[in-house]
């Protein structure tokens, strides 16, 4: 199934992308899809225990039992921080 991957604010600029679009296994995890973004763009483990996940537009717990469907959209949104 594909599955969909944002990326925002620095992880868009450590990934070079806004968006990569994962292949994964039918009854794949939010857990299954980060591990598969951070195999591929391992720069991002920075944001590690610190990002905040959107699954289709709704935040969750990056720690969710949920299974994605084909077509579900990932967000990655990592901390923000100004002054």
């Amino acid at each position: 199934m594909k599955v969909a991957f944002l990326f925002f604010a620095r992880s868009r600029e450590i990934a070079g992308t806004q968006s990569w679009e994962i292949d994964l296994h039918d009854g794949a995890s939010i857990q299954d899809a980060l591990q598969a973004v951070l195999t591929q763009f391992p720069a991002l483990t920075e944001f590690e225990g610190r990002c905040v996940l959107a699954l289709n537009q709704e935040y969750i717990d990056k720690d969710s039992k949920q299974h994605l469907k084909d077509g579900d959209e990932v967000a990655l949104i990592p901390p923000i921080s100004g002054g």
